[in-house]
């Protein structure tokens, strides 16, 4: 961790005290003593300016980070970033999860990248499964905004930017024909969004509900040295963070680890640059910053109240507004003072709302300094929890119910400065319907130092709860109001994980997806459900599973006894489906039933040291994808896994013996007892044995050997010379890849055996695929491949090396960037055909 000595700051501060570690760790770990005083002028920083800024993203990571940092930590700009989707459709560097699960990652680590550099989140995806969602690469905002829903996601953002007012709009991209089309629909409708959103005729049910449209000063875009209005010096050097905004902001981008995000940089000057792309003020070519023109403090605000008529009276509460900051950060970094200080300005807040409300100003000032003031006081409500060292807390008894239970929930406030505060008031929130009951006085007259005060709540969840939701705000949250230097702040507060609702009997099938080979119908097909009891206490349940009609199921049902929650049984059942079963998908579900009411649903548990604990509440199903498929008999596979995916497990499922070789095994085990080795994608990436072993493997393929490798990016460590014949991966990797999951496939070697042995492909198998058809194609290759297919997306020149394969002495080199680790879990008929085929090439 960073470490940096605040070797200006005022002279009644030890330098031993004031050397800190900046920003919040990448996992949690024990508060620093000396972690205070930097909270605090984080917390004070924001006093001294009304500007706002606004950064728009597609996906997690798409944030200007160093440009936000800089902003925010050090500007105090009021700065959001709002960021379309989840990130589902990514890959994921840290574990097994794709698609939703991986939605979930994505989010919590923007979550916690954004509370590093002190910036306020929002998403324009609001639930799991939302039409804004990552459908994967896309060549174009057409394709983008038809998938997403134009109207919904243009709805979105507009309503986002006339409820949180920027000055200054920022998106994070250009609309470039090489870059991701969802970064370009995002340029688009942030472009567009500049003039609409202050338009009363788009989307006017925001003006019934009481949204007013707003006016953004000023929208700039991405630019470079050569030609920019504005350059962000995001390479200073701050004293009292002890780090650069450049530094500041990659510590955000470390906590985006399913993304491998995060570089270090060195000291020294750096820049960010934008270009003026619209403006409502009069502007010059070179501007100072993004602000010029804008008002930027209270004095620049009382100004523009006093030139309206009715406004001096406002003009000079806001003036009392200016000279409350001044003095505030004047006070630092003494806590005792910087909370006196900070009270008498929240004091003046209210009383310049006050004063806009009874004042002559038109409605349109009005609202927009209600919402200036509503945003100071909030941040002077930060400052003085931290400037006073009030620490406050909400710890549930347990963060995972069950609908119908009954809980007990704390709320406590601890006083760890020197001051005193008066009139403690600890109140619970919970969602409607539940009931919260206080178990003891929710009031105290003081609190001094050293002293905590607590409150212990009842909370009762009804009996038809909504089951989590990891997208919703958090069901339980406190606030503890106190009073000091007489003016009344309230500290808002959430737990420290997610407090979740989850169902009684959390159910989980193995496999949850799988085969049914119609060659052989009536094999039987075992299934496992394992079932976690959230019930506190002991519980009984009965597990059966729902089959389609004309299957039969071994036992009908299994009855389970827990004896205390947590405790996890399983209950195995034999499905078998009718011999006449036809070709197509099917779906098994899990039911628990006892006492009048059934669940059917699973709950993923997702922990990492960085983001904590959350959870994934899904359907308990399986699904059964019926086609033909030959798998050769002892077929003998060994898979060298990057993490990435999890192909091995269905290779198994099909009757495949699957061994995943460990490094020991890459390195110096008998290669030669596999029919067939397989690299998962980018392994030679994340496997460091694969290149020092690189030799063996070929060996092991000239010996007579077929080694499938799957795609790889050149950051991955490939070099060409990996291969027995080159192979050089195409730059940039955007434009190497084909998106459109229905584009035409020509098979250019259609005898091969990898077409045709043991199973017969057609131009059928090539269809049902998802998401894409290839990512991160080869640009050149050895004259000694054969070129297994052309592909390419619609109105584009094809591709013909993402399918390649050769001799190479006794046995078979195959190099593939067909995507089969989304392919193969989605129970792509055609994909699992070709995959087998392909692993079964010496057979």
């Amino acid at each position: 961790m960073r470490k940096g000595k605040l070797a200006k700051l005022y002279a009644i501060a030890a330098a031993s005290a004031l050397a800190a570690s900046l920003v919040i760790p990448l996992a949690p770990q024990p508060v620093h003593a000396d972690r205070g005083v930097v909270d605090l002028w984080k917390a004070i920083k924001p006093l001294t300016t009304i500007a706002s800024a606004m950064n728009t993203g597609a996906h997690p990571d798409d944030e200007h980070s160093a440009m936000l940092a800089y902003l925010s930590l050090g500007k105090g700009v009021d700065t959001s970033s709002v960021i379309a989707n989840r990130g589902e459709g990514g890959q994921n560097e840290i574990g097994s999860e794709l698609g939703n699960a991986l939605g979930i990652i994505r989010t919590r680590e923007l979550q916690e990248a954004s509370k590093i550099t002190n910036i306020h989140l929002e998403n324009l995806s609001e639930k799991i499964d939302d039409p804004i969602f990552d459908f994967g690469f896309s060549k174009s905002p057409e394709e983008t905004l038809e998938k997403w829903g134009e109207d919904i996601a243009y709805e979105r953002l507009i309503r986002k930017i006339r409820t949180l007012r920027p000055d200054v709009l920022i998106p994070a991209f250009l609309n470039e024909p090489s870059t991701h089309g969802h970064h370009r629909a995002i340029n688009v409708m942030t472009v567009r969004a500049f003039k609409d959103a202050a338009d009363p005729n788009v989307f006017p049910e925001h003006w019934k509900e009481g949204l007013s449209p707003w006016q953004v000063k000023k929208l700039y875009v991405p630019a470079q040295e050569k030609d920019y209005s504005v350059s962000i010096p995001v390479g200073a050097y701050d004293e009292i963070y002890g780090a650069s905004y450049v530094q500041l902001g990659e510590e955000s981008r470390f906590m985006h680890k399913s993304q491998g995000m995060g570089r270090h940089y060195d000291e020294g000057p750096s820049y960010s640059y934008y270009k003026l792309a619209q403006s409502i003020v009069e502007t010059k070519a070179k501007e100072a910053d993004f602000f010029e023109g804008i008002a930027y403090t209270f004095d620049d605000l009382a100004k523009e109240a006093a030139a309206q008529s009715g406004g001096e009276k406002v003009a000079n509460e806001l003036k009392k507004l200016q000279k409350d900051a001044e003095e505030v950060m004047a006070a630092y970094p003494r806590f005792a003072a910087v909370a006196k200080e900070a009270h008498e300005m929240l004091a003046d807040v209210q009383k310049a709302l006050r004063e806009v409300e009874s004042s002559p100003l038109p409605a349109d000032t009005k609202t927009d300094l209600r919402h200036r003031l509503g945003v100071k006081q909030a941040q002077l409500y930060k400052a003085s929890a931290e400037a006073l060292s009030l620490v406050t807390k909400v710890k549930p008894e347990t963060n995972e119910l069950v609908a119908g239970q009954t809980t007990k929930v704390t709320v406590s406030a601890y006083n760890g400065g020197q001051a005193k505060v008066n009139n403690v008031k600890l109140t619970l929130n919970v969602p409607k319907g539940w009931q919260a009951r206080a178990l003891s006085t929710t009031s105290f007259p003081s609190l001094g130092y050293n002293q905590t005060v607590k409150t212990t709540y009842e909370v009762t969840v009804p009996a038809h709860a909504e089951l989590f939701q990891p997208y919703a705000a958090p069901a339980i949250t406190a606030d503890v109001s106190y009073s000091f230097a007489g003016s009344t702040a309230t500290s808002h507060v959430v737990p420290s994980d997610a407090v979740a609702v989850l169902p009684a009997f959390a159910m989980t099938l193995d496999p949850n997806a799988t085969v049914l080979n119609t060659l052989q119908p009536q094999e039987p097909i075992p299934v496992k459900v394992t079932v976690k009891n959230y019930k506190p206490g002991p519980a009984q349940t009965s597990i059966s599973l729902e089959v389609p009609e004309g299957w039969n199921v071994e036992p009908k049902a299994a009855p389970l006894r827990f004896d205390t929650k947590g405790e996890t049984k399983s209950a195995a059942f034999t499905v078998k489906a009718p011999a006449s079963v036809k070709p197509a998908a099917y779906t098994i579900t899990a039911v628990a039933a006892g006492g009048g009411k059934e669940s059917r649903h699973g709950a993923q548990v997702i922990r990492y040291p960085h983001i904590g604990t959350t959870y994934f509440v899904q359907p308990a199903t399986l699904t059964v994808q019926a086609f033909d498929l030959k798998v050769p008999a002892g077929l003998k596979v060994g898979y060298v896994s990057s993490g990435f995916d999890n192909i091995d497990q269905y290779l198994a499922q099909l009757g495949v013996d699957v061994t995943n070789l460990t490094a020991k095994d890459i390195e110096s085990g008998d290669l030669d007892q596999y029919d067939t080795i397989v690299l998962g994608i980018r392994a030679y990436g994340f496997r460091p044995e694969l290149i020092s072993s690189n030799a063996r493997l070929l060996k092991y393929v000239e010996n007579g050997g077929n080694l499938v490798v799957q795609y790889h990016k050149p950051e991955d460590k490939w070099k060409p010379e990996l291969a027995p014949y080159p192979i050089k991966i195409g730059t940039p990797l955007i434009e190497w890849r084909v998106t459109d999951e229905n584009s035409k496939v020509t098979m250019l070697a259609p005898d091969h055996a990898i077409f045709n042995t043991p199973n017969k492909i057609t131009e059928e198998d090539w269809n049902n695929w998802i998401q894409d058809r290839s990512a991160y194609n080869p640009s050149e290759w050895g004259k000694e491949y054969t070129e297994l297919i052309a592909n390419g997306d619609p109105g584009e020149k094809e591709f013909t090396g993402t399918f390649l394969t050769a001799k190479y002495g006794k046995g078979t080199y195959t190099y593939s960037s067909l995507v089969w680790y989304r392919e193969i879990p989605a129970l792509v008929p055609g994909a699992i055909r070709m995959f087998v085929n392909m692993v079964s090439l010496q057979q």
